[in-house]
């Protein structure tokens, strides 16, 4: 099944068609699964999850609270709808399909959640560090929680594989991984005849002078849009895929950085003109060639099929006289993020929508 479309292969150079094999190989082995240790791991009908908890997989779960939009996200991008029966507050006012279900957060008492009887939340590390007294009460009232979030791209690729074991959605998961694999080839495929390539710095908190670091999903998206992350030799900070840079480092490379990157999210709230007008930063390349751009960090570093979106998005603000065409189609045949809502450009120097 998973080598159906062949012929497409024939078109992708050797190093890519590595790339796209490597990925669905890793998946479909049940041996992969564990080669990443301090991770999630799904075998033998067995789920471990970030957090250690053993989870056997007998009966696909169908009164799900999901407390992370990621999960949110996947859950209706699997074929699920009826079986969600809760979200947060953010998926309602964010994703369309969430906007009818009760919205639930980590700060409500457990009587709602228990009032709502849901076999399965899913949640993320985060929230079971900080309200590990609301899950573990959740848990005594059997209820199963389950905490997952990927930070690279191959777990991303088995975590959506543990979302459809942990629903019956097994099938629908892996066309999610096919056609994402198959997307990222051919994007990969694009940037690989695009010479000579932009240097980017890719922020990730201003504030901090944080950048993202090499292996992240953030830099993924961006060497599958053609661009070399300048920041490579960035060391993240433990159990983050973010990196502090610092300005002094970033002032040493400044005529190298051909464009200024920035993600927008709950934690860095930039602004093209708050990164043109830091002090330093004048020496600075991109800046002086108003190469500066913000992106949404719901499409550069969130697990989800819109990561092709933000491919697109970066590779039509780097190259936008190259490929253009070509990105778009790769983007509507990976059929993936059409359903959910798509940030708005806010660059106002170029449009990349496809």
């Amino acid at each position: 099944m998973i080598w159906r479309n062949q012929r497409i292969f024939r078109h992708f150079p050797a190093a890519v068609l590595f790339f796209l094999l490597f990925f669905l190989l890793f998946f479909m082995t049940a041996g992969g699964a564990s080669a990443f240790t301090g991770e999630f791991r799904l075998e033998d009908g067995l789920l471990t999850d970030e957090s250690g908890r053993k989870i056997e997989l007998k009966r696909p779960f169908t009164r799900i609270i999901s407390l992370y939009g990621a999960h949110t996200e996947n859950l209706f991008a699997l074929g699920l709808d009826r079986e969600i029966i809760g979200v947060t507050r953010q998926d309602r006012a964010h994703l369309p399909p969430a906007r009818t279900k009760p919205g639930f957060s980590y700060h409500d008492d457990p009587e709602k959640f228990l009032a709502a009887r849901p076999d399965l939340v899913l949640i993320r590390p985060m929230i079971d560090r900080g309200y590990a007294r609301l899950m573990k009460r959740l848990e005594q009232s059997g209820i199963t929680v389950v905490s997952l979030q990927p930070r690279e791209i191959p777990r991303m690729l088995r975590y959506w594989a543990a979302l459809g074991a942990l629903t019956g959605k097994e099938d629908a998961a892996h066309g999610m991984i096919r056609r994402f694999c198959r997307a990222l080839t051919a994007f990969s495929a694009l940037a690989a005849r695009i010479s000579p390539k932009k240097r980017v710095y890719f922020e990730a908190m201003h504030k901090q002078m944080k950048t993202v670091s090499k292996g992240s999903m953030a830099d993924a998206v961006l060497t599958a849009a053609g661009g070399i992350n300048i920041a490579d030799d960035a060391e993240p900070s433990r159990g983050t895929n973010i990196a502090v840079y610092g300005k002094e480092r970033i002032l040493a490379r400044a005529r190298e950085i051909d464009v200024f990157l920035a993600q927008s999210g709950a934690m860095n709230r930039p602004t093209r003109e708050l990164i043109m007008a830091e002090p330093g930063f004048s020496v600075i390349r991109a800046i002086r060639n108003q190469e500066v751009y913000i992106i949404d960090e719901t499409i550069v570093s969130r697990p989800t099929m819109r990561l092709l979106t933000g491919i697109h998005r970066i590779g039509s603000l780097l190259y936008p006289d190259t490929g253009a065409g070509e990105r778009g189609r790769i983007l509507r045949e990976a059929d993936g993020p059409d359903n959910m809502e798509r940030p708005p450009d806010i660059n106002n120097k170029r449009n990349p929508s496809p």
